[in-house]
């Protein structure tokens, strides 16, 4: 092998074993499978229905034309790419791409020095660069969902009411008082000449000054106290539920506000109903709200804090390790009364992307809403006020496919437990 084809193999080997990929079987599979061919000087030849049998293990009656799994995974292949060159690969010496169009690798040297002549950014350790990949795309999908909140929507977004919606919606969209809904916007810190970056450990901005990696990515850069707060960002999963929710609303109940969080102050909260999208760490307001838990969102999962005779006491979110599975992660819906017991609250939220949307879906869907009322239902056939429910929720490329009921708890009203 030629001194060039060598250091290309250690690059994809580099690639294969980042965090990027580590967790992905299916696209490290696919990127040696293509690299292989790239430098075989076969990959010009390739098409869609090869690479489907050769790497998915697509039957010989597998069509492209009704199926786009090989499309899909290219498409979050060139992304998990470019991740990896904005965080971990920010200084390797060759830049791996794949073009659209086609199956063939490129093999770029990184340039030492960018044109205006000014010196590259040094390397640091690993674990200063924080999730800087995909903050154009969040900020992408953030802006669509809320540019989406305001386009006006046909009446047939009225169509899917059903006595089952109506159930779970009627104490918020029976109420007189406005209602809001709160986007999560996760803790960012923009970095002059860098960009923004997230420490998922840092939710707050007093968390800064105790963030090991923010103090070291300020010390590596010469920063001094440059380095700001910033909320304006929100994950995929979270804007994409906003859109849904907007469809469903938007004939429904006038007077609908959408803010995010750091812009929520407890007198909104006491003088508005909620809707919550996300995850409430970070956000002091919506903590401070009392809350009778049963269940509780915690990193990695839900926890089960009185768990009955055969429920687990955790519930753990899991990544697909083969390209045949589908990830499996939970959500976490609760309706809960607002400050001083006026008004309502109703969270929808997960850890994982497809989490928020599988939330969101369950309470707009007549299907899904149908299969809540029918396990939540009393002995006396009403549905209780206040609840915490857990959706088992399956999916694929962060898009949920199959969501299910898990279990559910009625809520105390004022501290006192209900029989």
């Amino acid at each position: 092998m030629v001194p060039a084809q060598e250091a290309q193999q250690t690059q994809i080997q580099r690639i294969v074993q980042s965090k990027a990929f580590r967790t992905s079987a299916v696209h490290r599979n696919l990127l040696t499978y293509l690299a292989e061919k790239s430098l075989a000087g076969t990959a010009d030849s390739l098409k869609e229905y090869t690479v489907g049998l050769d790497v998915f293990a697509k039957p010989s009656s597998y069509d492209p034309r009704q199926e786009s799994v090989v499309r899909m995974h290219m498409a979050r292949l060139r992304q998990k790419l470019t991740e990896y060159y904005r965080t971990e690969g920010i200084d390797d010496p060759i830049v791996v791409d794949v073009p659209k169009g086609g199956f063939t690798m490129t093999f770029e040297p990184r340039q030492t020095a960018p044109e205006d002549g000014r010196p590259a950014v040094p390397a640091y350790r690993r674990e200063v660069w924080l999730a800087a990949a995909l903050l154009v795309a969040i900020a992408c999908a953030s802006y669509l969902g809320l540019r989406l909140w305001r386009i006006e929507r046909t009446p047939a977004s009225t169509a899917a009411w059903t006595p089952d919606l109506q159930q779970l919606w009627t104490p918020i969209l029976s109420s007189n008082r406005p209602l809001m809904v709160v986007l999560a916007t996760p803790l960012f810190v923009r970095v002059p000449g860098l960009g923004f970056v997230r420490d998922s450990s840092s939710n707050d901005s007093s968390d800064l000054s105790k963030s090991k990696s923010f103090s070291s990515l300020r010390d590596a850069l010469h920063l001094g106290s440059v380095i700001a707060p910033s909320y304006g960002f929100t994950e995929v999963g979270t804007a994409n539920g906003a859109f849904l929710l907007g469809q469903f609303l938007a004939q429904r109940k006038p007077n609908v506000l959408l803010t995010r969080t750091d812009l929520v102050s407890l007198p909104d909260v006491a003088m508005a109903d909620v809707v919550f999208l996300g995850q409430a760490a970070g956000n002091r307001e919506i903590q401070a709200i009392p809350v009778d838990q049963q269940f509780a969102l915690e990193p990695g999962g839900i926890r089960n804090l009185s768990p009955r005779p055969g429920e687990p006491a955790f519930v753990s979110d899991r990544s697909a390790h083969d390209p045949r599975e589908l990830e499996e992660s939970y959500a976490l819906i609760s309706h809960v009364p607002g400050l001083y017991g006026n008004g309502e609250i109703l969270y929808l939220s997960a850890n994982q992307i497809p989490g928020v949307t599988a939330a969101v879906k369950a309470f707009t869907d007549p299907a899904l809403a149908r299969t809540l009322v029918s396990k939540m239902r009393t002995p006396s056939g009403d549905v209780p006020h206040y609840y915490q429910i857990v959706l088992k929720v399956r999916s694929m490329d962060d898009m949920p496919v199959d969501i299910s009921y898990l279990f559910h708890r009625e809520l105390s009203i004022s501290g006192n437990p209900l029989p």
